[in-house]
């Protein structure tokens, strides 16, 4: 299948590049880029040097991508709001569309709006499009026109959630979620917060108490079968380059460890991109940076009648590049590790 990226400079552009390139299903035909226009993809990502050398990047103009027949799935890694002008055109030409932006990841336009400080950019678009997180989304979404790829933090908070939730393990009350991520996730920027003499040596908290996040994460989970939920999410910005780390206390009730490790087993027994540790083992970001893997583990504190959850992931893979072309891999029939398991 032939693929083409949009925003390939990034950081997540660059992961989707590399992924792409080394895929055996795929061919990788087009890398638009604004500000890399004309210079080769291996000339600013030396590691391609030798794969890559004769694909340059192009322009980024949604009508030229959308005139090519030579493209059947087009990624956008490009901002919020920009990315539905991209997805209106091209999906309407007959291509497949994987977005890594936020624009389709709410269903209510109300709540993008509320969150993201700016009207939707295509409310219609929605229709045609479905949030997919591989592991939970329910199946019969391959015939959407675009594919709606989760935020890093939310995949962090929804992985070892979603099955609590589902099978009634845990209630929808009292759920506080500790995150703390590298400083990739804010992409790149020439801003003084995110410079190494800001960063090194240092964590803060940020976004509290509404991160953009936050409204992804509470629709998700509203959509387990308990009806809405409220949770406190506290994100923080480690002195690290990737990765995410989260912690998260709800309270256990009449629900023992059990209880929870077997509404785990039970929903990603069988997946290969969830790794469930014991309850004496704490995920760490160094060990699944990398990989487009999920660590969670947990404990319940009985002298606070809390569960304790923990989960780590490559912010940039799972969290973004590795997760959107898993997707495909699942739309396309394949294997959903193809190309995924040496990232």
């Amino acid at each position: 299948m032939n693929t083409a990226i949009v925003g390939a400079s990034g950081y997540g552009g660059e992961i989707l590049v590399k992924l792409l390139a080394a895929h055996p299903k795929v061919n990788l035909v087009a890398v638009t880029s604004r500000s890399g226009a004309g210079k080769s993809v291996s000339s600013l990502m030396p590691w391609l040097r030798g794969v890559l050398d004769s694909l340059k990047f192009e322009n980024s103009e949604p009508h030229a991508l959308a005139a090519r027949t030579d493209i059947d799935c087009v990624f956008l890694a490009v901002p919020h709001g920009v990315a539905a002008e991209y997805a209106g055109v091209i999906s309407k030409s007959g291509k497949k569309v994987i977005d890594c932006s936020a624009d389709f990841r709410i269903s209510d336009p109300a709540v993008y709006e509320e969150y993201y400080g700016q009207p939707h950019p295509d409310e219609t678009l929605l229709k045609d499009s479905q949030y997919i997180l591989p592991e939970i989304t329910e199946s019969g979404w391959a015939e959407k026109k675009i594919f709606a790829c989760p935020g890093c933090y939310p995949t962090s908070i929804l992985i070892p959630l979603y099955p609590l939730l589902k099978k009634q393990v845990i209630g929808t009350k009292h759920i506080v979620a500790n995150s703390f991520s590298g400083a990739s996730g804010a992409g790149k920027q020439s801003n003084q917060a995110f410079s190494y003499c800001e960063v090194n040596e240092s964590a803060k908290a940020y976004g509290i108490p509404k991160h953009r996040h936050l409204s992804e994460i509470e629709e998700q989970l509203g959509l387990a079968g308990q009806g809405p939920v409220v949770l406190q999410f506290n994100p923080h910005l480690a002195p690290m380059n990737r990765g995410i780390l989260t912690t998260i206390t709800v309270p256990a009730g009449q629900s023992t460890i059990d209880d929870l490790y077997g509404a785990w087993k039970e929903t990603y027994g069988r997946r290969p991109f969830v790794n469930i540790l014991s309850p004496d083992t704490r995920p760490e970001t160094k060990h699944t940076v990398g990989t487009n893997r999920v660590d969670i583990s947990a404990t319940k504190d009985e002298r606070t009648g809390n569960f304790v959850i923990t989960s780590a992931e490559d912010n940039l893979v799972k969290g973004l590049a590795g997760q959107a072309v898993q997707i495909m891999n699942l739309w396309q029939g394949w294997d959903e590790t193809t190309g995924l398991l040496h990232v």
